[in-house]
C-alpha cells in the first residue's frame, strides 16, 4: 500500500474510532452512576471503586474518570497529540487551570507518585502504566515507543494541591498502516513474563464485589511479592468503546500486620455499568514491575456476549513502564 493509501485508511478507522468514543462520551451522564469525579477520592485520595456506602443499606460504585478532558476546573494539556507508531517519542503534557490558563506545579502525592499516567490502545490491546517527570514550569513529559498505529487514550489521575483527586483523559493518535483489533477474549489466567496470574470472582454493574488475583511461577505460588507504589498490586479497569477508567487499590497494605505479600491479591470493585472491561494488574517480583491482562463482562449473562469463554491463558501484550 503506497503512503497515501495508508494515510487515507488510518485517518478513516481513526476518525470511526474516535467518533464512536465520543458519542459514548456524550452520554456519560446516563451511564456513569455516583458523583461526578475521577474513580480517587476519600480523605487520602484514592476510593476503591465499589466501596460500602454506609448508612443507604448497598453499594454505590464509583464514577468512572478518564471521560472528560477539563473537569473540577482543570484541563489536561496533551502538547503530543500525535507521534509515530514504533518510534522512540518524548510525551508531552501538563495539566493547566481553567480561568487562569497556568499550568498546575503543586500536587499531591498519592502513592510515591505527583501524578499516574496510564495509556491504553482503542482496542485495548496495548497498555502502559508511565511515571512522566514534571519540569520546574509544570511540563510532564515521559519517553514513549507504541508499537501498532491507531487511536489510543491518554489517562492523568493526579490531586492538585488543595482539590479533589481527578482523572483527566486525552486522545492520541499513532501514525503508520493501520489494522483493526477485536477485544481480546474473555479470560480468567493470563501469563507475563514466565508468571502465571489467574483471576476468581467477577464485576457486576452498580454492585461491590471481590476480585482475587493469585500469583505463581513455574506451579509454584509466589508469596514474597514487593511493594510497588505502596501496595502488593495495583488494578485499572477500562470499559470497552469509551474507556472509562476505574483505578481500584488492593484490600490492606504492606506492614499493616494482617495482609500477606501474595501469592493472592484481593480488590473491591464495581463495574458503572454492563459490557466488557480490560483489567490490566500490575504487581512487582525480584525489582521488576509485570501487567497482567484480562478481559471480563459485566452483566447480560455469562460473559455478557454469548462467547463462550477462553480456556487458555492469554499472553504477553501489554506492558509496564517506568
Amino acid at each position: 500500500m503506497n503512503t497515501g493509501l495508508r494515510i487515507t485508511a488510518f485517518a478513516a478507522a481513526l476518525a470511526a474510532t474516535f467518533g464512536t468514543a465520543y458519542g459514548v462520551g456524550g452520554t456519560v451522564g446516563a451511564i456513569s452512576p455516583g458523583p461526578r469525579g475521577g474513580a480517587h477520592g476519600g480523605p487520602e485520595g484514592h476510593a476503591e471503586a465499589g466501596r460500602e456506602e454506609r448508612g443507604g443499606g448497598g453499594h454505590e460504585a464509583a464514577a468512572p474518570g478518564g471521560l472528560e478532558i477539563s473537569q473540577g476546573g482543570y484541563t489536561l494539556d496533551l502538547k503530543t497529540p500525535r507521534l509515530d507508531a514504533g518510534e522512540r517519542t518524548d510525551l508531552r503534557f501538563a495539566v493547566v487551570r481553567d480561568g487562569t490558563g497556568r499550568k498546575v506545579t503543586a500536587y499531591r502525592r498519592e502513592h510515591g507518585k505527583e501524578l499516574h499516567l496510564i495509556l491504553a490502545s482503542r482496542d485495548l490491546t496495548v497498555y502502559r502504566h508511565l511515571h512522566p517527570v514534571r519540569a520546574a514550569d509544570g511540563t510532564w513529559s515521559t519517553p514513549v515507543t507504541l508499537p501498532e498505529a491507531g487511536g489510543y487514550r491518554v489517562f492523568a489521575d493526579f490531586r492538585p494541591e488543595g482539590g479533589e483527586a481527578l482523572t483527566l483523559g486525552a486522545d492520541l493518535a499513532a501514525a503508520g498502516p493501520y489494522e483493526s483489533a477485536e477485544l481480546p477474549e474473555r479470560n480468567t489466567v493470563a501469563v507475563t513474563d514466565g508468571y502465571e496470574v489467574e483471576l476468581d470472582g467477577g464485576l457486576t454493574p452498580g454492585r461491590a464485589g471481590e476480585l482475587t488475583l493469585t500469583v505463581t511461577r513455574n506451579g509454584e505460588p509466589v508469596r514474597d511479592l514487593q511493594p510497588y507504589l505502596g501496595a502488593y498490586g495495583h488494578l485499572v479497569a477500562l470499559r470497552s468503546g469509551d474507556l472509562a477508567y476505574l483505578h481500584v487499590h488492593p484490600e490492606g497494605e504492606p506492614g499493616d500486620g494482617r495482609t500477606r505479600p501474595g501469592p493472592e491479591v484481593s480488590f473491591t470493585a464495581t463495574a458503572p455499568s454492563a459490557g466488557a472491561y480490560r483489567l490490566f494488574l500490575d504487581f512487582r517480583h525480584e525489582g521488576e514491575v509485570r501487567t497482567a491482562a484480562f478481559t471480563v463482562y459485566a452483566g447480560g449473562g455469562a460473559d455478557g456476549s454469548g462467547k463462550p469463554a477462553q480456556t487458555e491463558p492469554e499472553g504477553e501484550g501489554s506492558g509496564h513502564a517506568h
